[in-house]
């Protein structure tokens, strides 16, 4: 390759003109470029394009030219312009002048024809920019998978970590500053990182994979618990979730999906028949179900004082002596006792000062 450009010198009609070389001598096999070069025609359209696009009229921009061929090179050779920081070509120190085209273009100190050039080479501007899509299109490998991107953290793919990576990134204020990386993770999966537990999300992944017929849509395969996807029981899980208690639990946007998978909600329990009450019944309480047993047989609540009514449990209540005590210490009877004999019919319950 010749490294060294000839500088065209205005030529004369109808004579040759030799150009002035810039830089070291030749060496060995280059002898004869070099002398094809110093004895081109003056117009000679790709030295021409060289030197006007090189501007090489001093040193700096000499040496600036000599590092971009020599970045050319590196290229051409390793297939990327990511060269580090401590590599040399030859006696070029490559990996610090590549860092110091990064810095003047963060600067803004880089004229627009020298990014181009760069940019030409495959120069990424940021490092950070350039790893995020490297581990992108290990993430999309893992999506195609998986169906998810809810890695576990001990995930890898292509030879990266991508569930730390994707964890990382999950990270509040992680993306700050980035809202194309955010489109892009989310371009190629929605629920990448989603308001619920990552562990949900893989499980309804594989379920998704597991039901979804040859165009990708939810199919009728039945799920029963022992059915695992990527060392996952998502039948015993997915009847987890169709637990009345589970699926309650679950956020709105949970039950959307599994819904739109054709899991529909468990049927609501019946509700269990009110167990009687274990509480014991006061002497009172027995005596009130005592009257109303008797007035609803005899339409009457004038009790003899010496009847005793006989409850359904077979227990005897004296019924004639419980009202003739009650009416005679009236005046101990709470309010709510008095009521409860008041709506049975007794007007002496009822009446206000009776004795």
């Amino acid at each position: 390759m010749v490294e060294l450009l000839a500088i065209p010198q205005e030529p004369q009609k109808d004579v040759a003109q030799p150009s002035v070389n810039i830089g070291v001598a030749p060496e060995g096999g280059e002898e004869e470029s070099r002398l094809l070069l110093r004895f081109a025609a003056p117009r000679d359209p790709v030295m021409v394009a060289d030197w006007v696009s090189f501007n090489v009229i001093d040193t700096e921009r000499q040496d600036w030219a000599r590092a971009w061929a020599k970045l050319k090179t590196y290229v051409e050779r390793v297939g990327n312009a990511r060269v580090p920081y401590g590599h040399r070509e030859g006696a070029t120190p490559l990996g610090q002048w590549v860092a110091e085209q990064r810095r003047a273009y963060a600067a803004g100190q880089m004229t627009g024809q020298r990014a181009r050039r760069l940019e030409q080479l495959g120069m990424v501007w940021s490092l950070a920019d350039e790893r995020f899509q490297e581990n992108l299109e290990a993430a999309k490998a893992y999506y195609d998978q998986h169906w998810t991107l809810c890695a576990p953290r001990s995930a890898a793919m292509l030879d990266r970590p991508l569930g730390m990576w994707l964890a990382n990134l999950r990270r509040p204020g992680a993306l700050d500053g980035h809202p194309d990386w955010k489109t892009a993770l989310e371009a190629v999966d929605e629920d990448w990182n989603p308001s619920w537990p990552a562990e949900w999300q893989r499980h309804y992944a594989a379920l998704r994979e597991l039901v979804a017929d040859e165009d990708g849509q939810a199919g009728e395969t039945e799920v029963l618990p022992g059915l695992t996807v990527h060392g996952m029981d998502i039948g015993k899980w997915l009847a987890k979730q169709r637990t009345p208690k589970v699926w309650q639990a679950l956020a709105a946007g949970q039950r959307e999906r599994l819904e739109q998978l054709g899991i529909t909600p468990p049927a609501p329990e019946a509700e269990a028949p009110a167990k009687p009450s274990t509480a014991p019944v006061s002497a009172f309480e027995r005596s009130v179900a005592a009257l109303t047993q008797y007035k609803a047989r005899t339409g009457s609540v004038t009790v003899p004082r010496g009847h005793v009514e006989m409850l359904p449990d077979g227990s005897e209540v004296k019924l004639g002596v419980f009202l003739s005590n009650s009416k005679s210490r009236r005046a101990k009877l709470t309010t709510e006792r008095l009521a409860a004999l008041a709506a049975l019919g007794l007007e002496w319950a009822a009446e206000e000062g009776a004795a």
